[in-house]
């Protein structure tokens, strides 16, 4: 088996058992709609305020519904020793860790496209022609933030307290992405000029590949241990 249907065949296993359960996706929907709710409601309908906030509440929303995806994607292969049945699988290391990743990856997006129509109901904002340009903001930071959380996941999934720690771990660590996704999602709603959000985008692409590189060259470590 090539090294690429190895990830597609650990990513895909990832995938049938989320939409067997549905739990997660169902959870992570109900809680970027809720988080979204909250702030527009507190914010009082102000729309001069809410336009001025309201791509960093965008990924307030998108960041804390992530985590509750990324906290199943390693620490819940530990149910009924399954982790230990993952690492028995005849792929290298890096097959399971990009494995992992693309499912973490497809889950987060998922429910990121299905969060936008709600952003723009709550919001009052119309998004639905800046689309192409918000997914080219949105895939890379999503790809880093599953990347990171993927590598966090599997770093804490010894801890006790692997839940509380996750979270603990990865806000501080992807603060550079979450606020280049914020500033480039700003440049998008303000509908100014696409070329003011390549520095941010250059950023987040930089995110992606160190963390890529530097969770490629761990996870055996990691696993291992």
């Amino acid at each position: 088996m090539t090294f690429a249907r190895m990830v597609l065949a650990i990513a895909w296993k990832d995938l049938v058992v989320e939409w067997r359960d549905r739990e997660s996706i169902t959870a992570m929907c109900f809680f970027a709609f809720l988080v979204l709710f909250l702030f527009n409601f507190a914010l009082g309908g102000d729309q001069t305020l809410i336009r001025g906030a309201a791509s960093g509440l965008l990924w307030l929303a998108f960041a804390f519904t992530a985590v509750l995806g990324l906290a199943r994607s390693v620490q819940g292969e530990l149910a009924n020793d399954c982790l230990d049945g993952l690492l028995l699988y005849p792929a290298e290391r890096e097959a399971i860790f990009l494995g992992k990743l693309c499912g973490s990856f497809s889950v987060i997006l998922l429910v990121e496209l299905i969060s936008f129509p709600i952003f723009a109901v709550l919001y009052n904002m119309d998004i639905w022609s800046q689309l192409p340009k918000l997914l080219l903001i949105t895939v890379p930071a999503t790809l880093g933030f599953a990347t990171a959380g993927t590598l966090l996941s599997t770093m804490t999934v010894g801890l006790r307290a692997r839940e509380a720690m996750l979270p603990f771990l990865l806000f501080p660590m992807t603060i550079p992405l979450i606020l280049s996704a914020v500033r480039g999602t700003e440049v998008i709603l303000r509908r100014e000029a696409f070329e003011l959000a390549m520095p941010w985008l250059k950023l987040m692409a930089a995110f992606d590949v160190l963390f890529l590189v530097g969770s490629l060259l761990t996870f055996e470590l990691l696993v291992e241990e």
